[in-house]
């Protein structure tokens, strides 16, 4: 038997939103409600509403104007399945990080030595410069993650944070990063990398992961409940 790929949330909210437009006959170029009575009408939450909007964006389905609202560009395209290649839901894949490294937190607390430290440090120090300069610390962040995961000692945690940390590379989760990202958000996640240093070095595992976990819902709220409010309210 063949199986299939769960529908994920921001695809059904997708499918809501195309046949509201059909629905309200919205032509090519018309302005769509704002985001909270778009939210309210279709009984869906303002994070996976966002979602949605992207993912619509990408098809060709809409258009998201700057300081102005979402538009209709093309209502015939209505074929969401094509939606499930763009990723997973980013507000899900940020809570899946959220518990995985934090519990990866607590066993690297325990393994933790001065020149790790010293590691992290630097790579917080680098994150900060690029940040400062106007580049992407991306990578930086990686590091970040991916020596605390290795430090954990557990080489399938390891593979799992990797690879949810690749998945902002996403098409959905990068267009979304890409309305939200800017050099004051780094330099907030920079300060949460900082705790989480800070009680790694202290040897207090509860400490460290409530630091991951601030950083990573932090990091969601900026990331998600961000994206599109200066365009869609």
């Amino acid at each position: 038997m063949k199986s299939t790929e769960p529908k994920r949330l921001y695809q059904s909210v997708a499918a809501q939103i195309l046949a509201l437009i059909r629905q309200e006959e919205y032509p090519a170029g018309e302005r769509l409600p704002p985001e909270r009575e778009l939210a309210l009408k279709l009984g869906v939450s303002r994070p996976s509403l966002r979602e949605a909007l992207i993912a619509l964006e990408i098809g060709g389905q809409i258009e998201i104007r700057m300081g102005s609202g979402v538009y209709v560009r093309d209502a015939s395209a209505d074929d969401v399945s094509a939606i499930g290649a763009l990723g997973d839901s980013p507000s899900e894949l940020m809570q899946a990080r959220a518990a995985i490294e934090g519990s990866v937190v607590v066993l690297a607390t325990a393994r933790m030595t001065a020149a790790t430290g010293d590691r992290l440090r630097r790579m917080i120090e680098r994150m900060r410069r690029l940040a400062a300069a106007g580049k992407s610390p991306v990578e930086a962040d990686r590091q970040f993650h991916m020596l605390i995961a290795e430090t954990a000692g557990n080489s399938v945690l390891s593979r799992y944070v990797g690879e949810l940390f690749d998945s902002r590379h996403d098409p959905i989760a990068a267009a979304m990063r890409g309305y939200t990202e800017s050099a004051q958000t780094w330099t907030a996640a920079v300060r949460e990398h900082e705790d989480v240093l800070k009680a790694l070095q202290a040897g207090d595992p509860i400490a460290a992961q409530t630091a991951m976990r601030a950083h990573l819902r932090a990091s969601e709220e900026r990331w998600i409940s961000g994206a599109l409010k200066q365009h869609t309210d």
